[in-house]
């Protein structure tokens, strides 16, 4: 099992009562979604945890941690956790309680409307 697919055995099995929980594609990796809100998201460049901004600097403070940076620029709320400081199931749930806790703090997003599927016209030949 990658790292990757081992991280997110890990996401899945510490979420299975949290509550509504889905699993996007997103980041190069599977995002966990609580309420329509992004819990953490695992990759192979590890752990992305929405910490909120409150408690960004404490978590950025933990063995692993690093801002969330996106073109350039950094990401108020969210950080990386580096693979070898998720060496073992047990040190993926402390980071999880973390962004838990802030998630909660959230309203429940609507679940997006699909677009509808552009019709093609087929020209009969």
């Amino acid at each position: 099992m990658s790292f990757e697919e081992d991280l997110a055995a890990s996401v899945r099995a510490a979420l299975a009562r949290a509550g509504d929980v889905r699993e996007v594609r997103m980041f190069g990796g599977i995002g966990f979604m609580l309420n329509g809100n992004l819990v953490v998201a695992a990759s192979r460049r590890g752990l992305l945890a929405r910490v909120g901004k409150d408690q960004q600097r404490d978590a950025l403070a933990r063995p692993g941690a690093r801002p969330m940076v996106m073109r350039g620029r950094t990401m108020e709320g969210y950080i990386y956790v580096d693979p070898p400081a998720l060496a073992d199931r047990a040190a993926v749930k402390p980071w999880l309680q973390l962004a838990l806790a802030f998630v909660r703090t959230l309203p429940p997003k609507a679940a997006a409307k699909k677009k509808a599927a552009k019709k093609i016209a087929v020209r009969a030949k």
